[in-house]
């Protein structure tokens, strides 16, 4: 009888282990098998280079300044994704009018194509035509290519992603508010605690377990972000904007260097892997599950 039930449990997961080893182990190990060959070109064979591609991001002055962007890109859209959207979610849990509109609002950004709200909000930092252009102009201030400057095109790319992961993060601390028990609030109110002490230890406190899992969310979204950057700079100008996920799409889509591709891979997994271990350690201890 037990062997019969395994039987029948893997018999029920094999249709979604094949998918997933098929889908996500197998290519994982061979992006790691294929970033220590060369990249085989017409009737030339790849052959085994070892840490020839990897010694080769050393010298790679495009792969560091992109890794000092996606640093940088990363340390303003984590933080920044996480605020507003504790923010938003305080503002519409409380009583107001509207509640319902404001919550579909603040939600709409999420739905919508990445490939749509890149080009939605290129036609605000539109040169000379643009909203944002509009309303420098009405407040009397020079025109300004907000895109096509190498000092403000990754700050744009990253005010649109703040813009449209911002409300997806919203639904999840809307939810874990909710799960505050109001005899909480109603004791509080008692002795008289002030809405910031009420929020610093006890509402913070208690959604920590759900900032543990926005924070990791966003940190794999500023290492995965290539729609914005292919619709809006294309990495550029000279480079200001470059991804490392859009450098590896260049590698191994544009040049065609899978080999390469591969490695650069590698050490964007690594990088996540170690960011999101970071994260569990050092937010772990500061999570209250009950």
């Amino acid at each position: 009888m037990f062997r019969r039930d395994w039987l029948i449990a893997l018999a029920f997961l094999a249709p979604a282990l094949i998918l997933l080893f098929g889908f996500t182990h197998y290519p994982a190990i061979q992006t790691v098998i294929d970033s220590f060959w060369s990249t085989a070109r017409g009737r030339r064979p790849a052959v085994f280079v070892g840490w020839d591609n990897y010694a080769r991001m050393v010298q790679d002055e495009i792969f560091r300044r992109a890794m000092i962007n996606n640093a940088i890109y990363a340390a303003i859209t984590i933080p920044a994704s996480v605020a507003l959207a504790l923010a938003m979610a305080l503002f519409v849990q409380s009583r107001i009018l509207g509640r319902g509109f404001l919550r579909l609002a603040y939600f709409t950004p999420t739905v919508l194509p990445l490939i749509a709200v890149a080009n939605i909000w290129l036609f605000f930092y539109l040169p000379g035509f643009g909203l944002f252009e509009q309303l420098r102009g009405w407040a009397g201030l020079s025109p300004r290519n907000w895109i096509g400057s190498p000092d403000t095109a990754l700050y744009a790319v990253t005010a649109v992603t703040v813009w449209a992961q911002a409300g997806f993060f919203m639904i999840f601390y809307l939810a874990a508010l909710q799960t505050i028990p109001p005899s909480l609030r109603e004791a509080a109110a008692i002795e008289g605690c002030s809405p910031l002490t009420f929020f610093r230890r006890v509402t913070w406190p208690l959604i920590m377990p759900t900032t543990l899992f926005i924070s990791v969310n966003a940190t794999i979204n500023a290492f995965r972000t290539v729609d914005h950057i292919f619709v809006m700079t294309q990495g550029g100008p000279n480079n200001a904007s470059m991804l490392l996920l859009y450098y590896i799409y260049e590698q191994g889509f544009r040049f065609w260097d899978t080999a390469y591709a591969s490695a650069l891979t590698v050490v964007m997994v690594v990088l996540l892997a170690l960011v999101g271990i970071g994260q569990f350690f050092w937010l772990d201890r500061k999570v209250h599950y009950r």
